[in-house]
């Protein structure tokens, strides 16, 4: 079996959707992933976005993202994000909380996956140590209480990383609760404060091989067909490759390279 590799929206931050399918078809990705922002997502937004999509005959992984606000209470936007998720095809929509208590996180996550279930999406929620689910056991005790067939869990490298976790963790999940995963490397550790992990979210990413990340350990203890989404929010690729096809062509060959050394099969 082989997994799929996508380029997340996260790699070309300053793009909007079309501009992300335009240079993920030319850099070669069969799977690409969109950041919907509700203020900009209009009619037109979505009929560009539909045919850069159809020019380079992508599938969409993903949209995000779906940030579930203190109080736990929903809006229209983001029911928004989730309707341009079902009219684009995505498979999965990502979501976050900033809401502490776990019950109120989980009537959120289950109204979402009612949204979602209409287009066959997954509503997955990522644990990340700038949110209120911190850890992947609180990610899936909350998934476990929303109780719906829809939610799911994401993993990402480096917040798995920044939790404390181990690959051999992974081997423990049901493949039903991972409907793709996203990699990237980075630095083996970092400050413990909210300043430090944002910018190692959003700046410091590299791709898989060029950091201490055990990212292939962790892919190996993934189910065996898992899409992995390519994360690289890198404030040196950016500089490096401000153009977005040359990006994303730059971080598709580096990930490819390592991957493919660790005999990792992907298409």
């Amino acid at each position: 079996m082989s997994h799929i590799l996508s380029l997340a929206a996260g790699t070309l931050p300053e793009y909007q959707p079309k501009q992300v399918a335009r240079a993920a078809g030319a850099a070669g990705f069969s799977h690409c992933g969109f950041t919907i922002e509700p203020a900009k997502w209009d009619a037109a937004a979505l009929a560009a976005t539909k045919a850069a999509i159809a020019d380079h005959a992508l599938a969409v992984l993903d949209v995000e993202v779906v940030w579930i606000p203190e109080g736990g209470k929903l809006a229209d936007d983001h029911k928004r994000i989730i309707e341009a998720g079902v009219e684009l095809g995505a498979a999965n929509v990502l979501v976050v909380s900033s809401e502490p208590d776990p019950d109120r996180t989980a009537e959120a996550l289950h109204q979402l996956c009612d949204w979602a279930a209409p287009g066959n999406m997954r509503v997955a929620l990522e644990f990340l140590k700038i949110t209120a689910v911190q850890s992947m056991e609180s990610a899936l005790a909350i998934i476990g209480k929303a109780d719906h067939p829809a939610a799911a869990l994401l993993i990402d490298t480096i917040h798995f990383q920044r939790a404390g976790h181990r690959p051999a963790q992974l081997e423990e999940l049901e493949a039903c609760l991972l409907p793709y995963t996203q990699i990237c490397d980075g630095q083996r550790d970092c400050g413990d404060n909210f300043e430090a992990y944002l910018e190692d979210a959003i700046d410091l990413r590299s791709c898989p091989g060029e950091g201490a990340l055990p990212v292939a350990a962790v892919v190996k203890a993934l189910p065996q067909d898992i899409p992995l989404s390519l994360e690289i929010r890198s404030r040196a690729y950016r500089d490096r490759f401000p153009d977005a096809t040359e990006r994303a062509a730059a971080v598709r060959k580096a990930s490819l390279a390592y991957l493919q050394q660790n005999g990792i099969s992907v298409r």
